[in-house]
């Protein structure tokens, strides 16, 4: 097999993750997305690997070796990633990446500054008071 399938594959998957990285709001999808980049960096280190050893003819395979790693780091990013996510989801209600950055930014839900708001209705309430 010539090495350019593999490529072109590791391509257009590497492709339509960062698409889905760029596009998606939900934040689950973005990290599917990012699976999905990975695993193409995965298909072409073992592609890689498998070239560059027949023209070599060596057995290390180091290639093989750090797609093992890139798995293993994968699972764990995957694991602690879906973790922060349900945690969001669980506290904020939604797993919109917009919603959740402008909540952290202080907007409010309608679009006002919640900062500017709540000093309002500070004065407010001196003035009442006086």
């Amino acid at each position: 097999m010539h090495l350019a399938y593999p490529a072109v594959l590791s391509a257009l998957l590497f492709c339509t993750g960062l698409y889905g990285v760029l596009a998606r709001r939900n934040a689950i999808l973005v990290l599917m997305s990012v699976e999905l980049m990975l695993n193409a960096v995965n298909l072409n280190l073992v592609a890689f690997d498998v070239w560059l050893s027949r023209a070599a003819e060596e057995t290390l395979h180091s290639g093989q070796a750090l797609t093992l790693f890139t798995i293993a780091i994968a699972a764990a990013e995957i694991g602690i990633g879906l973790a922060i996510v349900l945690a969001v989801h669980r506290n904020r209600g939604t797993a919109d990446i917009d919603r959740l950055r402008d909540t952290a930014e202080g907007h409010g839900p309608d679009g006002t500054d919640n900062d500017i708001a709540a000093t309002g209705t500070a004065a407010e309430k001196a003035e009442a008071t006086a």
